[in-house]
């Protein structure tokens, strides 16, 4: 009953808001921490025994996993999203990032992806079709905003992919590959916690300079469904020899 109160006050605030953070707008930046729990992507690997996986979260917890951070940009219904440079080195030692940097035009319903995976940088540019979302009657507060949740698949993953948007923030984007929903995502957890992607801080401010676009767009031009394939295909093969293929591919 107290759920469903929230929710019903949920939607009264949204019928009430929509219109006057519509016209508003958002312009600003937002930070997330994305962690990936190797011990929890683990237990979806078919070809390890049910006591591998047992030893695994026995001797390393079922948190083990690293974190980084990201930003997201939005100005004029566009989005960046990368690496956050600013984020501090946490050990003496670190790797160079790959490339990934996500950038969309809501309006034109395009999307410009440069991703380094597989030993080769992409270059994707074309129109972008969002995922098919299904909305739930559950909501909780990320980093300050009122989110209702959502969630999705991931068919060439194998991912069931559960999402915390806001219509407090009325731009359709969000972090990775997820958008499309009436509002900003501010969480992602994709397959029961193996990644938890979630807005640490909001900031609305003024862009003067616009998206910190990359100079140049370097890679290899494909086309998405071609570059699904490519994923499809390493990891069956992986899966096959008994190999992780999520050391190689992002999750």
């Amino acid at each position: 009953m107290i759920m469903f109160k929230k929710f019903i006050a949920f939607i009264v605030f949204s019928v009430l808001s929509t219109g006057f953070l519509s016209a508003q707008g958002f312009e600003g930046e937002i930070v997330y921490e994305r962690t990936y729990f190797w011990v929890n992507v683990n237990q979806h690997l078919p070809y390890l025994s049910e006591e591998e996986k047992d030893r695994m979260k026995l001797t390393y917890g079922k948190k083990a996993g690293w974190s980084s951070k990201y930003k997201l940009w939005a100005k004029d219904n566009q989005t960046l999203y990368t690496y956050d440079e600013d984020q501090p080195v946490e050990s003496d030692w670190a790797w160079r990032q790959d490339e990934f940097v996500i950038f969309r035009d809501l309006n034109k319903r395009s999307t410009k992806q440069l991703i380094e995976t597989l030993g080769r940088t992409y270059l994707i540019d074309e129109a972008a079709t969002p995922p098919k979302w299904k909305i739930l009657n559950e909501i909780k507060d990320v980093a300050g905003y009122i989110c209702m949740k959502a969630e999705t698949y991931d068919s060439i993953k194998d991912q069931r992919i559960v999402a915390w948007f806001t219509d407090q923030i009325p731009v359709d984007g969000g972090p990775e590959m997820m958008f499309g929903l009436p509002g900003m995502i501010l969480e992602l957890n994709m397959n029961q916690g193996s990644v938890i992607i979630t807005a640490l801080s909001v900031k609305p401010m003024k862009l003067e300079k616009g998206l910190p676009l990359p100079k140049k767009w370097k890679g290899k031009k494909i086309e998405n469904e071609a570059f699904q394939e490519q994923i499809k295909k390493h990891i069956t093969e992986s899966i096959a020899a008994k190999r992780n293929p999520y050391w190689q591919i992002r999750y």
